[in-house]
């Protein structure tokens, strides 16, 4: 059985595919943080690993190779894999597990449960991803998983502006899923206007959408 995740002060120990490790007693996320940004920078490893283990968690990034794997039940070990697109989220997705474990991951990214999913074309990933997304409420979450990241209301208040100055070579996963829970959703998506970004996806704005919005803003 799963141990749960219990904040507070506790220990990690961050680990290095160069050999390096460290033990640190921390009590609390912040702390945590500080002392594997330090470790981090401090490598030249292509895999850091960082350890919960009482309650049974890791976070695994892996820069040369552009994947940040977590994973949870110790004896029973049940794992996630991301692609990152972009050398500044790996960081950031240690401060999630300080504060909050494997859960405190679930909307940093398209995470998927075989690295072999990963090699997918970008536009196969997202469609893949969206059709895991059964329900109205899952899908209202996801994209405002989306539109957090990178979104913007238009200054007319009638369209949500997703991948905000993207160009079109970006993002394209995310994009791809978008486009598929659109539809699932029966949202309106209209056409860019001329001097938009190749990348933006424009949506009339939906009352279901505002409060989720709203969380992400």
């Amino acid at each position: 059985m799963a141990r749960p995740y219990t904040p507070g002060p506790k220990q990690f120990v961050f680990a290095a595919g160069d050999g390096g490790g460290q033990l640190v007693a921390v009590g609390d996320p912040q702390e945590a943080y500080v002392a594997f940004s330090a470790f981090f920078r401090e490598r030249e490893s292509d895999t850091c690993t960082i350890s919960d283990a009482a309650a049974g968690q890791s976070l695994v990034l892996m820069p040369e190779r552009g994947l940040i794997s977590r994973i949870k039940d110790a004896d029973r070990p049940r794992a996630e894999h991301l692609k990152v697109g972009r050398a500044n989220r790996y960081l950031p997705s240690a401060m999630l597990f300080f504060e909050n474990g494997y859960a405190g991951l679930d909307h940093f990214g398209q995470w998927f449960p075989d690295l072999a999913d990963l090699e997918a074309p970008p536009e196969d990933r997202g469609a893949a991803r969206a059709a895991t997304i059964t329900t109205e409420a899952a899908a209202i979450e996801e994209v405002g998983r989306i539109w957090g990241d990178s979104g913007i209301v238009d200054p007319s208040d009638e369209y949500y502006v997703f991948f905000d100055s993207h160009d079109a070579c970006e993002s394209r996963a995310e994009r791809a899923e978008l486009l598929k829970l659109v539809e699932f959703l029966g949202l309106e998506r209209i056409d860019a206007p001329a001097e938009a970004a190749g990348g933006e996806v424009w949506v009339r704005t939906d009352t279901r959408l505002d409060a989720e919005f709203a969380r992400w803003s």
